[in-house]
């Protein structure tokens, strides 16, 4: 194995660990001279663990606020509003690195409150996919004429029916948009978001006929599918995703496409997943043949 770093002793990397282990990244951490040193088995995994240890450290909570955490009823009420005021300020902190991600997060939130979880259809019906001639994919391309209809085929990502399916999405969304949100430019962030949306959006339509749809879904596997593709041939850029857990997205994309394909837009979820696909293996050949870079902002050595 290979030593990837090691900290002081009387760091608690309990959950740290656990965040490694979910993610899918084998490692071991051993006591040696006073020191704490975790071991993976390759020098990508090790540069991806001195990474996420970094944030982890600056967002762990300090001995400070700790002891105050644990002390009487005064400080803990102290304690408190200084955690209330850490958390407002890492909100904030938080959009401005992924405007994009919250900003989609509180417009399906919005949208929630808004239409009751979908049970009130009508007052959102102007986020429904267009009524446009599916009879081909050319007439109903040639048949968006304005920017308005241009727009709705990308809103149905901010319907959501029921209180799982806006769950499952939001939480999916802000894991891997925040991820993918600071790695590049907003517009490129922005970009997979509307290309894997109107692409997921449109095989929906195009399938069904009707426009009776909605739901983050499409985007939310387009982001998994450029994010494997970064994942393998970008390998240094650390995302936090593995093999497993791609496997498991496709695996719940197949069971319910044959045990819920009536109540589930399946076809979203496989159109925004191959544009996602298709744009990571773009952006992963431009980076490492163009660019001759490894990793997101960093020159092949």
């Amino acid at each position: 194995m290979i030593r990837a770093i090691s900290v002081d002793v009387a760091i608690n990397l309990a959950q740290f660990s656990q965040q490694l282990f979910q993610s899918g990244l084998e490692h071991r951490i051993v006591e040696e001279s006073g020191k704490q040193t975790i071991w993976v088995g390759s020098d990508r995994e090790a540069y991806v663990v001195q990474q996420r240890l970094n944030d982890w450290l600056q967002s762990a909570p300090t001995p400070e606020e700790i002891s105050a955490a644990n002390a009487g009823p005064a400080l803990k009420t102290t304690a408190i509003q200084y955690g209330l005021l850490r958390w407002l300020v890492a909100t904030w902190f938080g959009f401005r690195r992924c405007p994009i991600t919250w900003s989609l997060i509180a417009g399906c939130l919005a949208v929630a409150v808004f239409s009751r979880l979908g049970d009130d259809t009508y007052s959102v019906r102007v986020l429904f996919y267009p009524l446009l001639p599916e009879d081909s994919l050319v007439q109903l391309f040639l048949a968006i004429d304005s920017v308005a209809e241009a727009i709705r085929t990308l809103t149905p990502m901010l319907l959501h029916f029921g209180e799982l399916h806006l769950i499952f999405n939001m939480l999916w969304l802000w894991y891997f948009g925040r991820q993918l949100e600071k790695l590049q430019s907003w517009w490129v962030f922005l970009l997979l978001v509307i290309v894997t949306s109107f692409v997921g959006n449109t095989a929906q339509y195009w399938h069904l006929g009707y426009n009776n749809f909605g739901g983050m879904s499409g985007v939310v596997y387009g982001l998994v599918g450029y994010a494997w593709m970064i994942y393998h041939f970008i390998p240094r850029t650390g995302l936090m995703l593995s093999n497993k857990m791609f496997v498991i997205f496709i695996a719940a994309l197949f069971l319910m496409e044959v045990l819920a394909s009536s109540m589930i837009a399946t076809a979203a979820h496989a159109g925004g997943l191959i544009a996602g696909v298709l744009l990571g293996g773009l952006t992963a050949a431009y980076y490492r043949l163009y660019l001759r870079q490894d990793m997101l902002g960093h020159s092949l050595k």
